[in-house]
C-alpha cells in the first residue's frame, strides 16, 4: 500500500507539472519586434515629413517594427548636435538628403552598419553625402551632388548581354525624365524580398532614377525598370531595388518613392516592408498581399 501511495503522489506531481509547463509551452511565441530609426530633417523633396510618417505607418502596421523618427537641424545649421544613438536600433531608414553630418556621427553610423546594423535607403537618400566614401559603398550607386565618372561606374541591366553590367563611360551621375507609371521587372526572383512577387508589375507615377553611379560593390540588383528615351530617360534598364552588404550589415536600397502618390503604390509599400524585415533579420516571413500590382494593372492605397 505504501508503494501505491508513493506512485500515486508521483503521478499527481507529474500531471501538475504537465499542466504548469506543458500548456505554457503551447502558447504562441511572440514575434520579434525590430526597432527602426527613420532619419529626416533635410531633403529637396517637399513631402519629406509626410513621407517619414507614412513609412513609419507602413512598417508598424506589420506588427514587426517599432519606429522612431529623428529630425536633423535645418539646412545650414550646426550639425554637431545631431548624435543619434544608432545602437539602440536594429535598422536605420534614411529619408535624408542634406548637409554632411559631423565626423563623430559618421563614424558611429559606419560602425553601426559594419557591425551588423541594417540600413534602408529610400529615393533621394541616395543623393546624399557624395564625398563620404563609406556611405557610397553602403548605397552602391547614387546621383547628383557632383557625382560623375570619378564616383564609380554606371550600373544597369544590358539586354544584349543578359546581365547587370558596370559601365565606366564618362558622364554625370544621376538624372530622371518625366514622372510616369512604369513596369518594374524582377531580376532576382529567388531573393527573400522578391520571392512570390510577379515577374513584372506596374508601379504608380514616380520619378524613374537613371544614370546613377558609384562604387557598385557587393550589389545585388533585385529589380529594374526601363527608362524610355521618349520620357527623357536613359534608354536603359535601370536598378530600382537593390541589396548590399557592408561589413556585417545588410542594406536595402529603393530608388522609388518620389511623391506621396508614388509611396501609396502597393509595390512600394510591400517591398519597403519586406526589405526592412530582410535587413533586420536576413529573412522575410511576410506574405505577398493579394492586391499586389500586376503587369497589366497597378494597385495603390487611396
Amino acid at each position: 500500500m505504501k508503494v501505491l501511495r508513493i506512485l500515486s503522489r508521483i503521478s499527481v506531481f507529474c500531471f501538475a507539472a504537465l499542466l504548469t509547463f506543458g500548456l505554457t509551452g503551447m502558447r504562441p511565441i511572440p514575434k520579434k519586434i525590430y526597432k527602426v530609426l527613420i532619419i529626416d530633417g533635410q531633403n529637396n523633396h517637399r513631402n519629406m515629413t509626410e513621407g517619414s510618417a507614412t513609412m513609419k505607418g507602413y512598417l508598424e502596421e506589420t506588427k514587426l517594427f517599432a519606429v522612431d523618427i529623428v529630425t536633423t537641424p535645418k539646412k545650414g545649421e550646426n550639425m554637431e548636435s545631431f548624435k543619434p544613438d544608432f545602437n539602440q536600433y536594429d535598422v536605420v531608414l534614411s529619408n535624408y538628403n542634406g548637409n554632411p553630418w559631423s565626423k563623430e556621427t559618421n563614424d558611429a553610423f559606419e560602425k553601426f552598419v559594419k557591425n551588423g546594423g541594417g540600413l534602408v535607403v529610400v529615393h533621394a537618400a541616395d543623393n546624399s553625402f557624395p564625398k563620404w566614401e563609406a556611405y557610397n559603398k553602403m548605397i552602391g550607386i547614387g546621383g547628383w551632388e557632383g557625382r560623375n565618372e570619378k564616383s564609380g561606374p554606371y550600373l544597369y541591366f544590358d539586354d544584349s548581354k543578359g546581365k547587370i553590367v558596370k559601365d565606366t563611360t564618362v558622364g554625370i551621375g544621376g538624372s530622371h525624365g518625366n514622372q510616369h507609371e512604369f513596369i518594374v521587372k524582377t531580376r532576382d526572383a529567388s531573393h527573400p524580398i522578391m520571392k512570390g512577387l510577379p515577374a513584372e508589375w506596374l508601379h504608380q507615377k514616380d520619378e524613374l532614377y537613371d544614370r546613377l553611379r558609384g562604387p557598385a560593390e557587393n550589389v545585388t540588383v533585385l529589380a529594374t525598370a526601363y527608362s524610355p528615351v521618349e520620357q527623357r530617360g536613359s534608354g536603359r534598364n535601370e536598378p530600382m531595388l537593390m541589396t548590399l552588404q557592408y561589413g556585417k550589415g545588410k542594406i536595402f536600397h529603393t530608388t522609388l518613392g518620389h511623391e506621396n502618390y508614388s509611396q501609396k503604390c502597393i509595390g512600394f509599400i510591400t517591398t519597403l516592408q519586406r526589405g526592412t524585415e530582410w535587413v533586420a533579420s536576413g529573412k522575410v516571413k511576410q506574405a505577398v498581399p493579394t492586391n499586389f500590382p500586376t503587369a497589366a494593372k497597378g494597385s495603390a492605397r487611396p
